[in-house]
């Protein structure tokens, strides 16, 4: 068995072939959804899937600007256990494999990801993701501006409009880097 195998990163559905992996994007699973909800098999299936592309999201904004940094790790363990009730090692695990999958395939799974969750979702709770992504970015002191980019694009695909999102934006204020350095050059 290999590490990665070991790991739960690794398995059965890495060999499907191409068809295989279409089909399921098609109904808008994606290998990264699957991947994370296996982990949870002591959920029910659907709550399992929306944890995994909850978990997903928050690592992506995590990964906007191209670091995950232990601040914004210990925040999505935190978010994971208030929001699905998981111990810390569930957390903890959870974290790890939507970190290394946003790191891997962000490019390629960001949109059918966060899709995804729409799907699944309710409006409150797209509501209170859009609020853990901003608790996230904002995790290390400062929300910098690959992140508020990645922001308004995951609320946008989310079904947010840009007065919503801005609304929420102007709680973290004192995050955005923008107004951090305008404010130490004022000083």
């Amino acid at each position: 068995m290999s590490l990665l195998r070991f790991l739960g990163l690794r398995d059965r559905a890495d060999t499907a072939s191409a068809s295989d992996r279409d089909r399921d994007r098609d109904r808008g699973e994606t290998e990264t959804v699957r991947r994370i909800a296996r982990q949870l098999d002591r959920l029910p299936p659907n709550e399992a899937k929306f944890l995994a592309s909850f978990a997903y999201v928050l690592a992506r904004i995590a990964h906007a600007d191209l670091e995950i940094d232990d601040d914004e790790v210990t925040e999505m363990e935190r978010i994971l256990k208030d929001v699905a009730h998981l111990s810390d090692g569930e957390a903890a695990l959870v974290v790890q494999i939507a970190k290394s999958q946003a790191t891997a395939l962000g490019g390629t799974e960001n949109y059918v990801v966060t899709r995804e969750f729409r799907s699944v979702a309710t409006s409150q709770q797209r509501a209170e993701l859009l609020e853990c992504i901003y608790a996230v970015a904002a995790a290390d002191g400062s929300i910098t501006g690959d992140e508020s980019n990645e922001i308004m694009q995951i609320a946008v695909e989310l079904g947010f409009t840009r007065p919503e999102v801005n609304a929420l934006r102007s709680q973290y204020k004192d995050k955005l880097s923008e107004f951090q350095h305008s404010k130490s050059k004022s000083q």
